[in-house]
């Protein structure tokens, strides 16, 4: 067959495949249209826009469909994931249901920052009056909270206490949460200031989110929990998940889920440009794993470096579970420099059989996340 002769058959070939994608796209666009007509009845009625069991549901259906008819269940999944993200988006920018039509007023202590904003924004969106209580407002700051229903803390670590204990004339009725990464100390400042509810909350997501679906907030409870539920109702109505946890357990988890990763995430970075490295060279030459290890490094020291110094230096007991993790990586370089590598395959297998079923768990959900930041490299 002829050069000419496959040019053609190609050509034809191509416009079919045009055709397809064309007719895919105006799927795609009828497809929200209808997520967006959900999003507005689920709204009337308060209920979460995010439906967990509905959605694994129809990807099994459509995985088993696909499977039927020849086509990867996996690229499937993919694609079908990546529409209900968007459904998601088309569903929240339809507005919530208010859980409490009772509620006066909400204040957002710090909403002008950017996670105050974020929580601004969805009390907006769900018809609540929200005002907010910046640094030069503290000379009005009692007729703003007078009639406040609920006041929410959203300020950096660092000047969390000294906010609270200015809040000492609130309404009785009035719940006072804030949303900071430390929780003991903040919520026993809580409890002392005010007579009335008390929660402290930990929104695990940044600013940049768009919504709260999938998002989890970390709830510990103050006083008087059944007076505040409705406030954890309204968190699910936007799609978050809400998981209860003791504040003193809480910060020493933190201490490792934040303060140790954050550090030694610092401490990397700080030793790549210690040593000199070529950022350029690594990028080109890593595998996706090594790459998506550098852009969460990067990522890091691209934000606000006094949001990870206030973490970090929050509370003393980090230092020592650092200083536990150093004295752990030297131990084990030592038995490196010593060449015994027996001792270090028994370690390997030992940590193996502690992390059980999640050690394939995480080997599945990493694979799965390499094969998407494969595609983003360009």
């Amino acid at each position: 067959m002829d050069k000419i002769n496959i040019e053609s058959q190609l050509k034809g070939l191509r416009n079919e495949i045009d055709e397809i994608d064309s007719q895919l796209v105006e799927l795609f666009a009828k497809r929200r249209g209808v997520t967006t007509k959900v999003g507005a009845l689920k709204s009337q009625v308060g209920m979460p826009i995010y439906a967990p069991e509905r959605e694994e549901q129809l990807i099994t259906m459509r995985r088993k469909q696909a499977s039927d008819a020849g086509v990867s269940p996996e690229l499937i999944e993919d694609v079908l994931r990546r529409l209900m993200r968007d459904s998601y988006v088309s569903q929240d920018a339809s507005g919530y249901r208010c859980v409490n039509s009772e509620c006066r007023k909400v204040i957002v202590v710090g909403g002008k920052g950017q996670l105050g904003q974020v929580f601004v924004d969805l009390f907006h969106r769900s018809h609540y009056q929200v005002d907010t209580l910046e640094q030069n407002d503290w000379a009005k700051s009692e007729s703003i909270l007078a009639e406040s229903s609920l006041v929410i803390v959203a300020v950096p670590i660092r000047l969390t206490t000294t906010i609270i204990q200015q809040l000492n004339n609130l309404p009785k009725d009035c719940i006072l949460a804030d949303v900071t990464s430390i929780k003991e100390s903040p919520l026993n400042e809580m409890m002392k200031i005010h007579q009335g509810p008390v929660v402290g909350l930990h929104p695990m997501f940044g600013p940049d989110v768009s919504g709260l679906i999938k998002q989890t907030i970390i709830v510990c409870e103050g006083r008087a929990p059944k007076n505040y539920q409705w406030l954890l109702d309204q968190f699910q109505v936007w799609g978050a998940k809400i998981y209860p946890v003791d504040a003193k357990a809480h910060d020493q988890a933190m201490s490792m889920v934040q303060v140790m990763r954050h550090f030694s995430t610092i401490a990397y970075g700080y030793h790549l440009m210690s040593e000199g490295a070529d950022i350029s060279q690594l990028v080109e030459m890593s595998s996706p794993i090594y790459r998506l290890e550098l852009v969460m490094v990067g990522r890091l020291f691209a934000q606000d470096p006094i949001l990870y110094t206030d973490i970090i230096f929050s509370n003393r007991e980090n230092i020592a579970m650092m200083k536990r993790f150093a004295h752990r990586f030297l131990e084990l370089l030592e038995g490196v420099d010593a060449g015994n590598k027996e001792s270090f395959v028994g370690m390997f297998n030992e940590v193996s059989d502690w992390f059980g079923d999640y050690a394939d768990i995480f080997l599945q959900e990493s694979k799965a996340m390499l094969l998407k930041a494969n595609e983003l490299k360009k």
